[in-house]
């Protein structure tokens, strides 16, 4: 598998376990939802809020490039905070998430190898410059997003709610 087709899975299954994910979280309570239940950013929305922060920020530094299937993104608003709450409102969340995982499916589904091997020079959130080679934040991107999914799957665990298997293994193809 090269690296194209690895970040094509990666993609499927990010937009496969958030539906699982937002599955889970909506039969949750308003306040169970928003309750603080100690994990790093508190509470499941405010985790899922932090999960689509971090791709906004991230999709908009790829957008640099130009990939012309995010150009979507610059209608999306910079979060000011890692831990801001852009949606509060679930209903919202849960449209802009399947939104952003189509627009990533599509993204992942034209890059080129080529592409893959170029540095994207960025700023990070305290401002300073950086640059890094494509493929590993891409990587990165994907990884950030396993993470934190995996809190809120603690989360809903502990609440009583099942998210199902969140394995990539089914999803690899197999083998001849």
């Amino acid at each position: 598998m090269n690296r194209c087709a690895a970040l094509q899975l990666f993609a499927a299954y990010n937009a496969s376990m958030n539906e699982k994910v937002y599955a889970a979280a909506s039969r949750l309570s308003e306040d169970d939802l928003r309750a603080n239940k100690g994990a790093f950013f508190g509470s499941v929305l405010a985790t899922l809020n932090h999960i689509i922060a971090g791709d906004t920020i991230w999709l908009k530094r790829f957008a640099q490039f130009p990939f012309a299937t995010l150009a979507p993104m610059a209608n999306w608003p910079m979060p000011s905070a890692l831990d801001e709450i852009e949606y509060a409102d679930f209903a919202v969340l849960l449209s802009k998430r399947r939104e952003m995982d189509q627009l990533i499916t599509t993204w992942t589904a034209q890059l080129t190898e080529e592409q893959l091997d170029q540095d994207l020079a960025y700023h990070t959130m305290a401002g300073g410059p950086a640059k890094r080679n494509l493929y590993g934040l891409t990587m990165h991107f994907f990884n950030h997003q396993t993470h934190h999914r995996g809190q809120v799957t603690t989360l809903l665990t502990q609440m009583g709610h099942d998210v199902g298997v969140t394995d990539l293994t089914p999803m690899i193809p197999e083998s001849p």
